[in-house]
């Protein structure tokens, strides 16, 4: 493939790509920042060309990867899987990584306190269903430990509570506590504490003529 560079034109539909023209036939494309080296009248040997579409199999990965985090902080794993499926060699794929995190937009520790921050806000869990999510994120038992010893639990379980009665306190008390209790296990909370929440004076409504089993027995 090695040739002289006749021309270097933008791409129509990635005005961020360049298209590299070869003794007057389209080559290949390459990412604008790699292109600016080249100038028409060059001379490309097909090392250099190797080089050149190495260099820009990189940009591409990093791109991609820099969309992928644009929606939400991400793990290194969750990443790592990212561009795996994108069939990016492992060599780029780890400097890429590499270069995040030198940036710091890649930080396990802040990813578990970010995503334990981020269900504490909107959807509150025990801390086993962390630990699961968590490990499931690829992140290692020190990252998931160094998050969860500031978890407030019990903060949680009334949060999850209190969420989840304004959608069934339209049943009748029984029903309500029973779906309840069963909605916040199903969170991961331990039993004793959804019950001994739950038997609390936060939530009256829900032990006004509480019924001689009161919150035992719940779990179908």
């Amino acid at each position: 493939m090695a040739g002289t560079v006749t021309s270097l034109e933008p791409q129509k539909r990635s005005k961020d790509r360049v298209s590299v023209y070869l003794d007057d036939e389209f080559a290949f494309g390459l990412a604008g920042f790699v292109a600016m080296k080249l100038k028409v009248g060059e001379w490309l040997s097909d090392e250099i060309i190797a080089e050149l579409k190495a260099a820009d199999g990189l940009e591409r990965a990093h791109g991609r990867a820099l969309d992928y985090l644009s929606y939400r902080p991400r793990s290194e794993a969750e990443l790592r899987g990212y561009l795996d499926e994108k069939e990016f060699p492992e060599a780029v794929v780890t400097e890429v990584i590499t270069r995040l995190e030198d940036a710091g937009l890649i930080d396990d520790a802040a990813f578990a306190r970010y995503w334990r921050d981020n269900r504490a806000r909107f959807r509150p869990r025990g801390k086993r269903m962390l630990q699961y999510e968590l490990r499931q994120k690829g992140l290692s038992s020190n990252a998931i430990e160094d998050a969860l010893n500031e978890y407030d639990e019990e903060a949680a379980v009334r949060a999850a509570a209190q969420q989840q009665l304004r959608r069934l306190q339209h049943l009748p008390p029984d029903e309500c506590r029973r779906r309840l209790f069963q909605r916040l296990a199903r969170r991961g909370f331990p039993y004793e504490l959804i019950q001994e929440t739950l038997a609390s004076q936060e939530f009256p409504q829900l032990n006004d003529g509480l019924s001689g089993g009161g919150l035992n027995g719940m779990v179908d």
